[in-house]
């Protein structure tokens, strides 16, 4: 006589409860574990030992496939925990649940996960063993394709194993593939170089600005106000245009592992670093004191109106 759902549901939920700690420890575990064998795949693609690296990252593809497998499983069952009442309405599978429970099913015995095998355990006294058979040989479909490919132990494709070394090596700062570093060009300026910016550095720049300080010239009050109201104005952070949107291309994934986010066909790259910008603010900084370029200081203001006075 199969146990009554009053009985076995509790059970479940118990081990759907251990099962989830247990599946988010493990994948801390191995994404510190990852970090340490990257490091590796990195030394060993700046000692120029390509064929060692190649053969070293399938362990590491290997183990970001299955970290994702975790966290899929974990889904699972944070899904059958929200839905622990579908459980107690009916002793056949509610639909909304099927695909959850059969995944489950199908991938706890490939896994290392002991709590994960007591739910599956749970789940086989509920449903019986023929909807087991159903699911571990997927005649129904309903297992997950996704949970299914990740299972798959074909070794991984010549492209991804390639992708992994390139992220890898951008990722520590290692040229591999040797010049690729060349082949990138000289990064963009981010500020602009019109003349009278940065103050000249050429004979004509320097006549420009004497030809500009000759022009008309402001009362002694009315120079020292605006100096004062350029003492108290912010700097800029950025001379770039601002834009409400701002987008980080999602983590790469076994599945991507070149992600990219994509606007009416056009590439959106991530945000900068605020390198660039903090230089222009302390710039402006040392500026702070005095007056922009092509505009006189009181000094010099005083200086020539004496020379007028005589």
């Amino acid at each position: 006589m199969p146990p009554q759902s009053s009985t076995l549901v509790p059970r479940i939920k118990v081990q759907l409860k251990l099962a989830i700690a247990r599946l988010r420890m493990v994948q801390k575990r191995d994404e510190a574990l990852a970090k340490s064998q990257r490091r590796g795949m990195a030394q060993l693609l700046e000692q120029g030992k390509s064929d060692s690296a190649r053969i070293r990252v399938e362990n590491i593809i290997r183990s970001d496939i299955i970290t994702e497998l975790h966290e899929i499983l974990e889904l699972y069952c944070e899904l059958l925990l929200a839905r622990a009442g579908l459980l107690e309405a009916s002793p056949s599978c509610d639909p909304g649940l099927e695909e959850a429970v059969k995944s489950i099913m199908y991938a706890a015995p490939k896994t290392e996960i002991k709590e994960l095998q007591q739910v599956r355990a749970l789940l086989v006294e509920k449903f019986g063993k023929e909807f087991v058979m159903q699911a571990m040989e997927n005649t129904d479909g309903k297992v997950s394709e996704r949970v299914v490919r990740k299972l798959n132990v074909a070794p991984p494709k010549e492209e991804l194993v390639h992708g992994y070394l390139e992220e890898i090596a951008k990722a520590y700062g290692v040229d591999w593939p040797p010049g690729r570093r060349g082949d990138l060009g000289e990064p963009p300026d981010l500020m602009d170089t019109d003349a009278g910016d940065d103050g000249g550095s050429g004979g004509e720049d320097g006549g420009q600005k004497q030809k500009n300080a000759a022009g008309p010239l402001l009362g002694e009050d009315e120079e020292v106000g605006a100096r004062e109201e350029l003492s108290k104005a912010t700097p800029p952070r950025s001379f770039e245009p601002a834009s409400p949107l701002h987008v980080n291309p999602p983590s790469a994934s076994t599945d991507n592992i070149h992600p990219k986010v994509t606007l009416n066909r056009v590439e959106l790259t991530p945000t900068k670093k605020p390198a660039a910008a903090a230089t222009v603010v302390k710039k402006a900084a040392e500026k702070k004191g005095g007056i922009a370029d092509g505009i006189p200081d009181v000094d010099e203001l005083a200086k020539r109106f004496a020379a007028l006075k005589r």
